[in-house]
């Protein structure tokens, strides 16, 4: 899929609960403030009714929103949680292991809660859910990955590297044969999010979730990536990491910046091509956005290690982390505020870029605000707590 509908957040657990004083930053933060990304690229899709959900005929500033979107959001966020995701499996497999329980056993039913999760979200709200995906990639990787040795996951670095060459295989094509022309990037339409009933919506998203459900899975390569990083404790120790994470930060946001430039050029109407040239584009975005999942996730390591060497952190990124904390609850009120805000049922606020942005950054603000105010009450969160309870047995 090269959709949008950008990834789910899963909050670490294992056989208790993380005091707040031994939790890393650095996954908590990440989780937080990408979810402001993950609210950008849904709320555009609910409003445009379709994937990526951008307006194809921008004027003015809209060019910038559009060029911001593709270049930085756009199949660049739902990376990140996919490297989160694995890195909580097996940080969730250690701390279980260490308590003296079947790392096994709790994995697989964790997760087989997720697809059930997933299928009722995707039911209810959005056909974009990714919680089902990730259950299922999380069963696959109990099953197959996590018991394995370090050879074995030394693999996923050359499949990474095989992929980066590949990317840069697609650039090249791209620009041999690139032709002018004035295609207008489109949205494709998701009809469930068009619907003029909540009944007829849920009859499109029960066709659509499968269908997206099984496109998204092959990200099980980006999870094996966070798998390989949490054995190594990358970013529960980011100092002893720093140049790993700086050359990571750097390298694969340089990848998927420059593998989304020409496409954000199209996008911003600042380029002419004709729609051969377009769809060559939309694909090398689609490939070099899976950078962004590790180029992120080192950039906020580093960000991490920086507010924690000060004496005390500040308010705004303590609010971030507890949302980080928070992400699966967080996740959730945004598919409910979109579909109160853009729904042809509902308020129907219309495909404008402007309002949608604004939606998004409104949504997450209050999001982060409500996870603050749970934090100070040391309230994980209503979507954790039914996760955990389900997993365990108990809140």
């Amino acid at each position: 899929m090269t959709d949008t509908t950008d990834a789910v957040p899963i909050p670490t657990a294992g056989a208790g609960p993380v005091p707040r004083c031994e939790r890393a930053l650095a996954p908590d933060l990440a989780r937080g403030a990408m979810l402001l990304f993950i609210a950008l690229a849904n709320a555009a899709n609910f409003a445009f009714a379709g994937q990526p959900g951008i307006d194809g005929t921008p004027h003015g500033l809209e060019r910038v929103v559009n060029f911001f979107m593709i270049t930085f959001v756009d199949s660049r966020a739902y990376p990140v949680f996919a490297v989160m995701f694995g890195y909580g499996l097996a940080q969730l497999a250690r701390r279980a292991a260490a308590a003296g329980a079947d790392p096994r056993r709790i994995l697989l039913r964790r997760n087989a809660w997720l697809v059930v999760f997933g299928a009722l979200h995707a039911t209810l709200l959005y056909f974009g859910d990714f919680l089902g995906a990730y259950g299922i990639v999380g069963i696959i990787a109990t099953l197959v990955l996590l018991r394995r040795g370090d050879r074995f996951h030394r693999l996923v670095l050359w499949l990474w590297a095989l992929l980066l060459g590949y990317t840069f295989l697609l650039a090249a094509m791209l620009i041999v044969n690139a032709k002018s022309g004035h295609a207008i990037l489109t949205n494709t339409p998701n009809p469930s999010l068009a619907a003029t009933s909540y009944g007829h919506g849920v009859l499109d998203r029960l066709a659509e979730w499968p269908v997206h459900t099984a496109t998204v899975v092959p990200f099980i390569f980006i999870v094996w990536l966070g798998i390989w990083a949490a054995r190594r404790h990358i970013l529960e120790n980011p100092t002893a990491h720093q140049v790993l994470l700086r050359r990571t930060a750097l390298g694969c946001l340089a990848v998927t910046v420059l593998g989304a430039l020409p496409y954000a050029l199209v996008a911003a109407g600042a380029l002419q091509v004709d729609s051969a040239t377009r769809d060559a584009m939309a694909y090398l975005h689609a490939v070099s956005g899976e950078f962004g999942g590790p180029g992120y996730v080192a950039l906020f390591g580093l960000l991490a290690l920086k507010f924690s060497t000060g004496l005390r952190r500040p308010a705004t990124v303590r609010a971030v982390a507890a949302l980080g904390q928070r992400s699966l609850s967080a996740y959730l009120f945004q598919s409910v505020a979109w579909t109160i805000v853009f729904a042809p049922f509902a308020l129907d606020l219309g495909a404008t870029t402007y309002r949608t942005a604004l939606a998004a950054v409104a949504v997450w603000t209050v999001s982060v605000l409500a996870a603050q105010a749970m934090d100070r009450r040391r309230y994980r969160g209503p979507a954790e707590r039914l996760l955990r309870s389900l997993t365990y047995g108990r809140s």
